[in-house]
């Protein structure tokens, strides 16, 4: 079963990011107060998977008014290979274009391969034509990645 995700699911949601090996986690931006931010700002665009009574695979959806971005994408290892992933992307897309979003771009680390094979698989395009450039603003927001 799929529906949006909600302030309720952080606790579930947030263990599951905690068990996903190579899962890059930001200690402000994927704390309670900065999910809650960010479902504020798009509340019907991020998507929980449930299955067996609990949070299964997830993935926070939202856009700027011109483009839809996913982030933190991710389904259960023991979950994997059942077509949930694939389901939450098009359900988080379906939330886009009813918010009339036309584009979305995601950001995939280089050596995670398993979310790599996913996207080419399900059809994504992978872009040669720009680079991708950061510019912290705020150094206490520290990555952990996942062991």
């Amino acid at each position: 079963m799929l529906r949006v995700m909600t302030m309720d699911d952080y606790e579930q949601v947030y263990a599951l990011w905690k068990q996903i090996h190579g899962f890059g986690i930001r200690s402000v931006d994927d704390s309670r107060e900065g999910i809650q931010r960010f479902l504020r700002r798009n509340p019907a665009t991020s998507v929980v998977a449930i299955e067996d009574g609990k949070i299964v695979g997830a993935i926070l959806c939202g856009h700027d008014g011109r483009r839809g971005c996913l982030y933190h994408v991710c389904v259960d290892a023991d979950y994997r290979m059942r077509g949930i992933g694939k389901s939450m992307v098009v359900f988080a897309m379906e939330a886009l274009k009813k918010e009339k979003i036309n584009k979305v771009s995601l950001i995939a680390f280089t050596k995670n391969d398993i979310g790599n094979a996913f996207w080419n698989e399900i059809g994504w395009t992978k872009r040669q034509d720009l680079n991708y450039y950061d510019f912290i603003l705020n150094e206490e927001n520290i990555t952990a990645f996942n062991q």
